[in-house]
Parts: C-alpha cells; structure tokens; sequence
C-alpha cells in the first residue's frame, strides 16, 4: 500500500518554516482567518510603535557608559517627531547649538559612530550598545571619537558630526524603515571623509542586523573590515565597493 499524499496544508507548514513572508493564509469564507487578521494588525501597530515610540535616550546612554564608551547627546533640527517624518532635510542637520558644542570636541579620531533613532528606536535600544561592544576589540589601534547620541535624525548627519568632531570616518548606527516582519532592524552607514553634502553613493551599508536576520557578531565583523578597507583606500561608497571587487578578483586570479 502506498504512503499517504501530505495534506496541503502540512506542506504549505513547512514552507512557513522557511520565511517569514505571509503566505498560505487560508481563508474563512470571502476573508482570511481570524488568527492570520489578528496577526497582521500586531505586525502593523509593532511597526507603526517602532516609528513613533522614542528612544530612551538615558538607557542607552547608561548601557554603552557602562561598557566604557563616553558619549555625547544631540538633536537635529526636527523640532517633533511630526515634524521629522514630514521634513526628512531637517533630521539631516544638527541644531546649532549642538554643533557648536560638538566643535568644541573637535580632536583626530579615526571613527565616530553615531547612533540615530531614525525609524525604529526599538531596533537602536536593543541592538546598538550590543554592536558597539562586538566591534570595539576589532578596532583596539584606532582612534574613536565619543559615541554621539542623535535623536530624531536621519543617516547624513552623520556627516555633519563627523565633520564637527574631526573623524576621518562617520559610522551611522540607524533604526531602519520598520516592515511587517521586521520592526527592530538596525542599519550601519559609512561614509568616509564626513562632511555636508554626501550623497548616498559615498556610503557603504550594511544592513537587516537583528537576531532574525544579520547577526550583531558577524555584522561587527563586516563592520570591521569595511572601517580598515576605508582607511586604507582613503573612499567609501561605490568608488570603494569596486576596489573591494577588484581586490577579490585579483586575489581569486593563478
């Protein structure tokens, strides 16, 4: 006798297993389950929290002081959250008073890493302190700037506070665009040589770093290797991607 054929739905389980995209719902007449709806509206206030909830700034602040990391807090220009996520050109500039005072730090560091609430505080309270203290034994020989604290901020002020601080590299640790399955990813942005008026194409990304996706160790690692590559190749963004490439196809040649 013959096995049994597995039920639709037992392969359609197993599928699951393997993403979390929605797929297979089922439906309970002309609509979906009422599990499968109830799930979707989680998934959608989680995402809806992690934009709109703000950081807690002393936590983390306490979190990374506790690892030995001395920090400093600013602002954009964004006077509201409102007004953040209607004017993104204000989360790209500091205050003023906020980059007079980061002037006044001004040194020779190799790196800044600026934390940025950005659109998932969720995602910088759980997973920042945790990368910055992966990464620290990679970068023991370098120079490291305080840790600059950024609410209400978008990737390029990085820019700006690097170029305030005087570091050769900004390294934006960022709350990115929450999805329905991924409320708490952090990104990782370098640029180097900061100043005002980077584009996106002299940046380097790193992205997806949450438990269910890059993990804080190996995103340190790659963290790592790109702030030397940087350094060494004295770029970032495309014009250093495409030296990396060369560098990888040189070393795969006989």
């Amino acid at each position: 006798m013959s096995a049994p054929v597995a039920r639709l739905e037992d392969r359609w389980a197993t599928l699951r297993e393997l993403t979390a995209a929605r797929i297979a719902l089922g439906r309970c007449g002309a609509s979906l389950p009422t599990g499968e709806t109830l799930a979707f509206e989680l998934a959608h206030a989680q995402a809806r929290d992690a934009v709109l909830i703000p950081l807690d700034v002393e936590a983390l602040k306490t979190d990374l002081e506790g690892s030995g990391w001395h920090t400093l807090r600013v602002c954009s220009r964004a006077s509201s959250q409102q007004a953040y996520l209607a004017r993104p050109d204000w989360g790209r500039r500091l205050r003023t008073e906020d980059a007079a005072e980061l002037l006044a730090s001004k040194g020779r560091y190799d790196v800044v890493f600026v934390i940025s609430d950005g659109l998932s505080a969720r995602a910088v309270q759980e997973h920042a302190a945790a990368l910055l203290a992966a990464v620290a034994p990679l970068l023991r020989d370098l120079a490291i700037a305080p840790v600059v604290i950024a609410t209400r901020a978008r990737v390029a002020l990085a820019d700006e506070v690097g170029e305030a601080l005087g570091a050769r590299i900004a390294v934006s640790l960022i709350g990115e665009r929450p999805g329905l399955s991924s409320p708490d990813s952090l990104g990782i942005y370098l640029t180097y040589d900061p100043k005002l008026g980077r584009n996106d194409g002299e940046r380097n990304c790193i992205s997806n770093v949450r438990p269910a996706g890059l993990p804080v160790a190996e995103a340190a690692a790659q963290l790592a290797a790109m702030i030397r590559a940087a350094l060494h190749a004295k770029l970032s963004g495309i014009g250093l991607h495409a030296e990396c490439q060369q560098a990888l196809a040189e070393s795969a040649s006989p």
